[in-house]
Parts: C-alpha cells; sequence; structure tokens
C-alpha cells in the first residue's frame, strides 16, 4: 500500500502493541468461533463505568500502550496538530450567544465566555433587561477530568432550574435542582438518564432511573425537599429491549411517557397537575406501529406509520380519548415524502420533511387547512426546525446552513411569512463562501440504486483525479447526515481536499425506503452504497482510491470495518471513531446496555440462526482476513457505554495479526472520557485536530501551512 510509506520514518523506533492471545471459543446454533481477544472485556464493566480505576490492571496496560504507539507514530505531527486546533478554534466566536427564546415573562439562552469550554445558560426579562446567569458550566467543570451537561430546564414558574450531568463519560448523568434566584443547589438524584420534566406546579419533576446494566428501567416521581428514596415510581419497564423517556408539553398539561425500539412505539399520559399518578396507555405496542404525539390544546396530534404510511401521515384525535379507534387523518401519507417531526401551536401546526433528499417545513392553518412551504434555493443544505417554548405564538425559528453557507438563525411569521434573520454564525477568522463550491452528486451502486454524495471543495482545487479527498459515512438507525456548514472541514479544504458526505442506505436520507434496505438481511446495501461513492468520486476524477480517506463514528465506525474488510483497496486511509466492529459479539451478550433494544435494528442472533448468519457474514472483527489494509486510525473512550472500549481494542490486534500491506494500525483511547470523547468544545478540537493529521499524513501534506 503506497500510503504506509508516510508513516515510515516515524515507526522506525516505535513497535506496535502485540496483545496476548487466550483462547476462548463459543458455540451457538452449532456454529463454532474462536475469540483469542475476548480477555480484553473487563468482566467488572459496569463498576468500571463508575470508578475507571477499576480497571484490571493487565488491560489498562495494554491500551496505554496502545496510547503510547499512537503518539509515537504521529510525533512528527505535533505541530500540524497545533495549526489545525489554532485554524478550528479560530473560526469558533469564543463569546458566542444564542438569540434568547422568550417564555412568560423571561427569555432564556445560553453564552460562552472567551477561553470557555462550556456554556452559562442565562435569562433576562422578556423585553430586554439586566442579565442573570442561571447555571455556569464552566464553573460546574472545574477540577474534573471530563464533564458534559445534560438537559438544563426552567420549572414553569422560573423559581428553579433542573440541570444534569455527567463527570464519567459513562453518560449515568446526576440531576440537580438550583434556585433561580438565589444560585444554591438542592436535591440531587444519580444514575439517571440526564434529563427530567417538571410538574405544573414546579413543586415536583419526573425523571428516569437507568439500572445497573444503563439501562432505562423506570419513571418516578421526585418531589421537592424528599429523600430520592421515597420517589414514587410511576411506571416500570420489564422488556430490556425498550428505550423509554418521559417529556412534557408546551401547555404544561400532560406528561408522556414514551416506550420505544427501534420499531415500535407506546405512549402514557397523565397529567401534569399530578390529580392523577397512573398513566394512560394511548395505543399498546403493536409491533412495526410507530407514533409520535403533539398536544394542540383540546387535541393530540399523531405523527405515525400506521396502515402502511412508510414515510409517515399526521393524525388527530380528542385529547378527551386519543386512543387509536378514534385516530383522524390530517395529512395523507405521500409516498416518497417523509415527514419527520411536527410542532403544534394555537394556530397552526409545523412539520419537518424530507423529499427528493432535501428538508423542507411546512405549515399548515389549522382551521383553513391551507399549506405553504418555506423556499430555499441552494442545491444542498440543512434544515433544523426550533419551533418555540410558547404555544400561543405565530412565530417559529428554524436555522439553515450548507456546506458553504454558514448557520443562519431566522425567525417566521406564520401568518405573514415574513422571515427575519436573527442570527448569522460568526466565522472570526474569516469566510468568504464564493471561493467554495459544494454540489450534489449521485454514485450508481452495486444493485442500481442512486446514492446522493454531498461535496464541498475550494474553487482552485484541480478536479483531475490528484486531490485527496476525506469521504464521511454512518448508514444506520435511519440517521441522515445533513449537507451542513462544518467549520472544521475547511482545514481540509483548505489545504487540497475534497469533503463529502456519502447519504447511504441505513439513512432516511431517500424515504423509510432508504432506511429499511439498510438494515438487518439488508445491511451489506450500506456498505456497497459507500464503496459505490468512493468509486464514483475517482470515475468522476475528483480524486483517486489511494487519496481517499474514509471516516465514520460508532455505527458509522462499523461501516470502516467492514468496507477495510470488503473493498481494502478502495481507500487510502480509514478514521474509525468509536467503531461498533464486533457487532456478533456484541448483540450476543444480552447484559451490554445497548444490545437488546437494537435486536429490530441489527437481528437477533440469540435466537435466530438466520441474524446469526447474516451478521458473521459482516461483522468486522469477524472477517479481519489476509488483506492489505491501509493505514488504520480506531479511537474510542474508556468509559463508553455504547461502543465498549474492548470493540475497537480487539478489532485492531486482529487487524495487526492479519494485514498484508504492513501499514499501521493506531488505536488511541480516551482515558477519561465515554463515547463523545472530550467534553469540552476546544478540548473537542484537539480530538478532530488527531484525525485530520492522521488524514492529511496519509495524503502526503504535513506540512503546518495552507497549500493547494
Amino acid at each position: 500500500m503506497m500510503t504506509s510509506s508516510k508513516f515510515a520514518s516515524s515507526s522506525e523506533n516505535a513497535a506496535p502493541p502485540v496483545a496476548k492471545k487466550v483462547a476462548f471459543e463459543e458455540t451457538r446454533h452449532a456454529i463454532a468461533r474462536s475469540d483469542d481477544y475476548a480477555w480484553l472485556r473487563a468482566e467488572n464493566w459496569q463498576d468500571m463505568f463508575h470508578d475507571p480505576s477499576l480497571l484490571d490492571p493487565a488491560i489498562r496496560t495494554h491500551l496505554e500502550a496502545e496510547n503510547a504507539y499512537a503518539a509515537a507514530l504521529m510525533a512528527d505531527t505535533e505541530e500540524l496538530r497545533k495549526t489545525l486546533f489554532s485554524e478550528m478554534k479560530g473560526r469558533i466566536k469564543e463569546d458566542d450567544s444564542s438569540v434568547p427564546i422568550p417564555d412568560g415573562p423571561y427569555a432564556y439562552g445560553t453564552k460562552y465566555v472567551l477561553g470557555g469550554e462550556h456554556p452559562k445558560f442565562i435569562r433576562t426579562p422578556r423585553d430586554g433587561g439586566e442579565e442573570v446567569v442561571l447555571l455556569d458550566g464552566d464553573a460546574e467543570a472545574e477540577g474534573k477530568a471530563y464533564f458534559r451537561l445534560g438537559s438544563v430546564d426552567h420549572s414553569p414558574n422560573h423559581r428553579r432550574v433542573l440541570w444534569g450531568h455527567d463527570a464519567k463519560g459513562s453518560e449515568f448523568y446526576t440531576l440537580v435542582v438550583r434556585s433561580a434566584e438565589q444560585s444554591n443547589d438542592s436535591d440531587r438524584i444519580t444514575n439517571t438518564g440526564g434529563s427530567g420534566t417538571w410538574a405544573a406546579n414546579s413543586d415536583a419533576f419526573f425523571y428516569t432511573r437507568l439500572d445497573e446494566n444503563h439501562r432505562p428501567k423506570e419513571i418516578l416521581l421526585h418531589q421537592l425537599g424528599e429523600p430520592a428514596s421515597e420517589d414514587v415510581s410511576i411506571y416500570t419497564e420489564t422488556d430490556d429491549g425498550m428505550f423509554m423517556s418521559v417529556g412534557g408539553t408546551r401547555l404544561n398539561d400532560w406528561i408522556m411517557i414514551s416506550v420505544h425500539d427501534h420499531e415500535t412505539t407506546e405512549f402514557r399520559l397523565l397529567p401534569a397537575d399530578l390529580s392523577d399518578l397512573t398513566p394512560k396507555i394511548v395505543h399498546p405496542r403493536e409491533e412495526g406501529l410507530q407514533y409520535e404525539l403533539e398536544e394542540g390544546g383540546d387535541v393530540f396530534f399523531i405523527l405515525t406509520n400506521a396502515d402502511g404510511a412508510k414515510d409517515f401521515k399526521v393524525m388527530e384525535a380528542a385529547v378527551a380519548d386519543p386512543s387509536k379507534a378514534n385516530w383522524r387523518e390530517i395529512v395523507p401519507h405521500e409516498a416518497g415524502r417523509l415527514i419527520l417531526s411536527i410542532a403544534s401551536f394555537a394556530g397552526h401546526l409545523v412539520r419537518l420533511e424530507k423529499q427528493d433528499g432535501l428538508p423542507r417545513i411546512v405549515i399548515r392553518d389549522r382551521k383553513s387547512g391551507e399549506e405553504h412551504e418555506i423556499a430555499f434555493d441552494e442545491e444542498a443544505y440543512s434544515l433544523g426546525l426550533g419551533g418555540s417554548l410558547e404555544y400561543d405564538t405565530t412565530k417559529i425559528r428554524f436555522s439553515y446552513s450548507s456546506m458553504t453557507t454558514p448557520s443562519q438563525l431566522y425567525e417566521y411569521d406564520m401568518v405573514t411569512r415574513e422571515r427575519r434573520l436573527l442570527k448569522e454564525q460568526d466565522v472570526p477568522s474569516g469566510h468568504d463562501a464564493s471561493q467554495y463550491v459544494t454540489r450534489r452528486l449521485q454514485a450508481r451502486s452495486h444493485d442500481g440504486e442512486m446514492v446522493p454524495v454531498s461535496i464541498l471543495y475550494h474553487k482552485d482545487t484541480p478536479l483531475d483525479g490528484s486531490a485527496p479527498c476525506l469521504l464521511y459515512g454512518y448508514g444506520s438507525y435511519g440517521i441522515s447526515i445533513p449537507a451542513s456548514f462544518n467549520t472544521n472541514a475547511f482545514s481540509l479544504v483548505d489545504r487540497g481536499f475534497i469533503y463529502a458526505i456519502a447519504h447511504i442506505r441505513g439513512g432516511k436520507d431517500k424515504g423509510w425506503d432508504w432506511y429499511e434496505t439498510g438494515k438487518r438481511g439488508r445491511k451489506t446495501n450500506t456498505f456497497h452504497d459507500f464503496i459505490a461513492a468512493a468509486a464514483h468520486l475517482v470515475s468522476h476524477e475528483f480524486t483517486s482510491h489511494d487519496r481517499i480517506i474514509a471516516q465514520g463514528g460508532s455505527a458509522g465506525g462499523m461501516l470502516m470495518g467492514a468496507v477495510a474488510n470488503m473493498a481494502p483497496e478502495s481507500f487510502g486511509g480509514i478514521i474509525a471513531e468509536v467503531p461498533f466492529v464486533d457487532v456478533l459479539t456484541t448483540m450476543l451478550d444480552d447484559t451490554l446496555p445497548l444490545t437488546p433494544p437494537e435486536w429490530p435494528e441489527w437481528g437477533n442472533p440469540i435466537e435466530s440462526e438466520d441474524d446469526y448468519r447474516t451478521i458473521a457474514a459482516y461483522s468486522p472483527v469477524d472477517n479481519v482476513a489476509a488483506l492489505p489494509y491501509p493505514p488504520i486510525l480506531a479511537l474510542a473512550g474508556l468509559t463508553d457505554p455504547r461502543v465498549t472500549y474492548w470493540e475497537p481494542a480487539k478489532w485492531v490486534a486482529k487487524l495487526r495479526e492479519y494485514s498484508t500491506s504492513g501499514a499501521p494500525v493506531l488505536f488511541k483511547i480516551n482515558m477519561d472520557a465515554g463515547h463523545a470523547g472530550a467534553s469540552g468544545r476546544f478540548s473537542r478540537l484537539e480530538e478532530v485536530a488527531f484525525s485530520y493529521a492522521f488524514a492529511l499524513k496519509v495524503a502526503g501534506k504535513t506540512d503546518a501551512e495552507i497549500s493547494r
């Protein structure tokens, strides 16, 4: 592999760690499978997530050796990384602030200070006046190796704030109540999901408790001033395969308990005034039936796929009895138009939908049924619907950006149809959109499907196959990667890179079918689509195969592992962040936090031999072979409950054992973080700079200064 020579000088005095092999064999469905690196899984992982110091010393020694090796091979990029960090930080307005959102007598927002890693949560009188800091994220994070804020939510009477934080990276959040007037904390509850929902009286809140396996199992009601041991259990979920959350409504009339997996939904309701603490089922779970509720005064609006509405439709039902028998259709299903979400206001119903791969916002007058769409001009763009904290309003907010256009926040009047720019993303170091080009390409996959590919490049970049390319992909859980403005990407683009996003199957970029044809038995479509995107970029002379660096994280990291096995010659390098690469082993371990809820996405190999064989055929760790793998960088977090650290650790060990190319395999693990990496906005940039330096090294562009 030509690119391995880029690492030759830096690896002369550094030998990669060699993980010991401990024989282990498991038989399922009469199929035997060996796993010599199974010992890397900490047996006490539940305890270790709460206290990382409990990690087995032998495992810790191996992981630290991996970090030392990665540092040695990347030592010659130190100056480059400093330059990249400086550039990316220079594109962030350090003292940035949000546009406060009105709610009753106040307006709420966030702001940062120069050098600050975490936001301050603030409020002002609605029409302007003295600013009050409700929560200072930097102050709360002081002295902690890791700190991440959960939700921050003010009470209906505006006297208190409920906020959550995680100090380990394991996503066991502590909820705290703070006085908005005196800034002192009172009630504190551990092992929660990170958010809570206030009761209407502001003297109590509902929250989700996580069990020892990090699963949301119980909804409780906490009365302020009472010990957590006295909290009232409102609902307990017995099915390990279901996620659970609790939320409220704009009118503060209802508490909603959502129980769901990736295919099925069930809602329970109880009045927010606590007059009845027995939640009532809207419609009992029915496999494959999904629905979401949105309060609309005397009705509920229901976004659902009922009756074969794959791309969803909108129904309504009276609040008095919103059971499925009373649902009445108001926005019919339209194949190819995927309704993503809805928001209800006194006079209007707003929906965010996607058609022909692009998002749009549609406003519906609730009385007349008349609809209009908010129009946009660019070829590829991203939209976000901000909504409002208030119900009785004609104004909503939405954000707009494209790969060349910084994010813009607009206020939109649903009656007058006037659009007012509230804020435009400031790029302090400067940004001239006219210097860049963004395009939407269509790549033909193995079965004839056309895969959208969004690309960004500098207008002076030669399109003769010589440009390096970072190709990003995800392709799972129906998540679509938007063609939005990414300030970090310009550190590559300004160095002659093409930055590309492959909108592959497994996401919902082209509707619900795009998702369904990229999951379970058809999962390999996701991988073929990504390989096809790379081939298209090469055949149209945007780049060449040995200059494409593929990147993906989490399930996108699984994509990286799969394409490395299927087509190692298609990529000059691979960056796999928190990669879900040991799919079969994880789906066979029903003690892990996400395994039972993930079976609808991947299949259940415990119960089904067909599912076992399907997953075994693509699971990256299980398919590592004697192949010419390109240089690979894997990144992970020690306390990650979503993709456990031992998945990439095992993958890296096996890659080194089998690779025939001699190309280096690097593994960098953050010993103080979890799935999302470093928590501060600037410390996170250091991790991005490391990944980008790897990409630049593979491409032979390690000069710190920008050049094309």
